[in-house]
């Protein structure tokens, strides 16, 4: 069957040509669609499916909340967000929720499967697809801050996902060191958590790529 996918969004025509588009993929199979957030959450709790395809807004409820329902429980299960809403916040909020992809509604389908793809196999991890250049060009940010070479090699390593203690190994100091360097990094930043930061560095265009993030 390959990857198990549920769809949930209230509008049917798009939850049907989302389908059409996994359907085109030999790898991908619709198990299931839903419509609001309860059949959502019911009908993941039913099916295990291996991706949630979420809209971020639903008549009864927040795609967001789908989100943290899976993650309550769930560490496994792919979620990706769908939305026409780009903005920062959305962005970083689906991140703090635990979503595996954020997605516009107006990329193409082929976009939405490729994120489904990227959450079924690394679902801790976080991609913004085809929103993180638009999120750099609405910037009205100065320049971005200055950092060392040792903390932009931190920097990659904590929107490649890693923790304080495998940064450390992988750039051969103690984990007391790193610690430090990832408090320089928030401090020039402005943020208060690791979220914040990879929001930043994207919007500030520090990051080359949307920063994947794990929880």
């Amino acid at each position: 069957m390959g990857t198990t996918v549920l769809l949930v969004d209230d509008h049917e025509l798009i939850r049907q040509g989302l389908a059409r588009a996994f359907e085109r993929d030999d790898e991908m199979t619709v198990v299931g669609q839903a419509g609001t957030l309860a059949e959502g959450v019911a009908a993941w709790e039913t099916l295990q499916p291996d991706v949630v395809v979420t809209d971020l807004q639903l008549p009864d409820g927040h795609g967001l909340d789908v989100v943290r329902a899976i993650r309550a429980t769930d560490d496994s299960t792919g979620v990706v967000v769908l939305t026409m809403h780009a903005g920062d916040d959305h962005i970083f909020a689906a991140m703090e929720a635990g979503a595996s992809a954020f997605v516009g509604k107006d990329t193409r389908a082929s976009e939405v499967v490729s994120a489904a793809k990227h959450a079924a196999v690394a679902p801790r991890t976080f991609l913004c697809a085809g929103l993180s250049q638009a999120v750099m060009r609405r910037a009205t940010s100065p320049a971005p801050p200055k950092l060392s070479g040792r903390e932009a090699e931190v920097l990659t390593l904590l929107a490649d996902g890693l923790g304080t203690g495998e940064i450390a190994s992988s750039l051969y100091m103690s984990e007391s060191t790193a610690k430090t360097h990832i408090t320089h990094i928030y401090q020039k930043l402005g943020a208060a958590n690791r979220a914040q930061a990879l929001v930043t560095a994207m919007r500030l265009g520090m990051l080359d790529h949307a920063a994947p993030q794990r929880f």
